[in-house]
């Protein structure tokens, strides 16, 4: 029987014998619509959060690499790109607070002066409360190291390795998704310790801290690009040199607190925008060095610090204004770390009068006054390391 019509389109009865043998005509090309490739931009470069497209859903495709990504969050300057390749590597806004692990670099884990300088790397989850554990090593062993941060990457820099008696310039560099070992990755404008870090994605800041000859405090304020591996440049100046600061980071600016030469309790604020000189904003509520620093997307912390303190205090970021008291740790000590998650503030490590070397992992929420509670135990007890997030 000859087939006639077949889903509304006739036909001819005289092609049934070509549908049976295996053959059709030709058929005009004319007349089939083009489905297009449905990619907004084809380029050699990924998207960046300043591409700024015209609408959500706008697929963007790297054809040297092959990725593909598609925005999410078309804020200007703000954009959100999600890798739907094969790949990874999402492009998104930096935020100072972490999601996932904080980390520990260096330290020492002596209960005085006497213990050797550590190169450890450990970490502890920031989604559940739980001890930390080893990860990686840093490239040279030292203490009084600080620590800023990437979306991607974690920089140690500087320290002190008493055991050679020397102060350091070293910028290490890792992963913080690898697990490998950190790269030595530039150097600092000057050899020096005890610096309070902060960052704002573009670049990680160390400001003050100790360096070798008199006087032995310095004010400046390094920066280091994260864009780029290299050495750091001065951005600025401090008030007032010191060493054994904390640095808290907003959206826009950085801040140093605390610190000593002699002890103190100002708060230093400087500008991401551009290289310039810090100015007074504020007092903490008493004077201290060797405390930790915190920040939520609101408000910079201070926690703990000598002599063996147990306050946690805060300011806000929204107005210059003197610190208000937030709460208090579970153990007072100084020569601690800080690490930020998106709705808490931790504390991790120190000493007891430099005598009593403490582990304790102490956790306190961003959204209220209220003291911490003890979570878990670093991957070893150690004092003055080098604090990050992700």
């Amino acid at each position: 029987m000859a087939i006639s019509k077949i889903s509304g389109n006739m036909i001819d009865g005289s092609l049934t014998s070509s549908l049976v043998s295996g053959s059709l005509p030709a058929v005009d090309g004319s007349a089939l619509v083009s489905a297009g490739s449905g990619i907004d931009t084809d380029s050699t470069n990924d998207p960046t959060v300043s591409s700024n497209p015209s609408a959500t859903g706008h697929l963007w495709s790297n054809k040297t690499s092959g990725e593909m990504f598609i925005c999410t969050d078309a804020t200007a300057g703000a954009n959100v790109w999600i890798n739907v390749g094969g790949g990874s590597g999402d492009v998104q806004p930096y935020s100072f607070q972490g999601s996932t692990f904080a980390f520990n670099a260096g330290g020492n884990p002596g209960s005085g002066w006497s213990g050797t300088p550590t190169d450890m790397i450990s970490k502890f989850s920031l989604t559940s409360d739980a001890n930390g554990v080893d990860v990686a090593n840093l490239s040279v062993v030292r203490q009084s190291t600080a620590g800023g941060g990437s979306n991607t990457h974690s920089y140690t820099i500087g320290g002190y390795n008493h055991t050679i008696g020397n102060h350091l310039n070293v910028i290490d560099k890792f992963s913080f998704t690898s697990g490998n070992d950190a790269t030595d990755v530039g150097d600092l404008t000057i050899s020096k310790a005890s610096t309070a870090s902060t960052s704002s994605g573009d670049n990680v800041y160390g400001s003050g801290g100790e360096k070798t000859g008199s006087p032995a405090d310095s004010n400046v304020i390094d920066k280091i690009s994260t864009s780029s591996d290299g050495n750091s440049t001065d951005a600025g100046d401090l008030t007032t040199a010191r060493q054994y600061a904390c640095g808290q980071s907003s959206g826009t600016h950085g801040y140093t607190s605390g610190g000593r030469s002699p002890v103190q309790n100002t708060i230093d604020k400087f500008t991401f925008a551009s290289d310039a000189n810090a100015t007074d904003v504020g007092d903490m509520t008493s004077a201290r060095d060797m405390p930790a620093g915190q920040s939520s997307t609101t408000h910079g912390f201070v926690s703990g610090g000598n002599p063996n303190s147990n306050v946690i205090e805060k300011f806000t970021f929204a107005s210059n204004a003197n610190a208000t008291d937030h709460g208090d740790l579970t153990v007072g000590r100084q020569y601690t770390t800080g690490q930020s998650s998106t709705t808490h503030g931790y504390t991790s490590g120190g000493t007891i009068s430099n005598t009593s070397l403490q582990n304790v992992i102490d956790k306190f929420t961003f959204a209220s006054n209220a003291n911490a509670t003890d979570v878990g135990d670093m991957a070893a007890g150690r004092k003055s390391t080098a604090g990050t997030q992700y």
